[in-house]
């Protein structure tokens, strides 16, 4: 698949049109499309183990666990996958191809070196934009440290940190509890 000239803004038209077809993935921001690199072992054991922790606890629940296919829409016209979305109640879209979810209640972006930067700045100013977001966590592939960003009533962000394996994170929002044994297993 061919991509126009990086000086080209892509519209969500053109993205989205693109992007159903590819075989790959891409983010768009800000009119630029970034494409989605692969993902280490470290990384893929981390979000298997979220996405199994929390998969147990939800089932039966009003909220779902999705893993990194996924893509949510920021805003306008910028488009992000996180690594595991969390939506509570009827999963809204942007279309009916029920590809790009409108509505999460909780993201997990598991840091790398070369997303860091940005998932802790301008893509957190991104997701504080939906109004259904209520924890923004940010998981260290490097130790064992979450970084949890909870919506609080006044529309604010409070920061709570869990480092080590004997912390427990607990997540109000979507009614989960979770070990940090349980996210870094076989990590650590």
């Amino acid at each position: 698949m061919a991509y126009p000239s990086r000086k080209h803004r892509w519209t969500a038209e053109e993205y989205l049109a693109f992007e159903r077809q590819s075989p790959t993935r891409h983010e768009l921001i800000d009119g630029e499309i970034y494409d989605m690199a692969g993902a280490s072992l470290e990384h893929n054991t981390i979000n298997a183990n979220v996405v199994m922790t929390l998969g147990v606890q939800l089932r039966g629940q009003a909220c779902r666990v999705l893993s990194s296919d996924m893509r949510v829409k920021l805003g306008k016209a910028n488009y992000s996958y996180p690594d595991i979305v969390v939506v509570c109640g009827k999963p809204e879209f942007e279309d009916k191809t029920a590809d790009t979810l409108i509505n999460p209640t909780v993201v997990f972006l598991i840091l790398s070196p070369t997303t860091e930067r940005y998932d802790r700045g301008e893509k957190f100013q991104h997701y504080r934009a939906l109004s259904a977001l209520q924890a923004y966590i940010l998981v260290s592939q490097d130790a064992p440290r979450l970084e949890v960003y909870t919506r609080q009533p006044d529309g604010g962000w409070a920061l709570a940190e869990y480092v080590g394996l004997d912390q427990r994170l607990t997540i109000p929002a979507i009614g989960c509890d979770v070990a940090l044994t349980d996210v870094y297993d076989r990590v650590f």
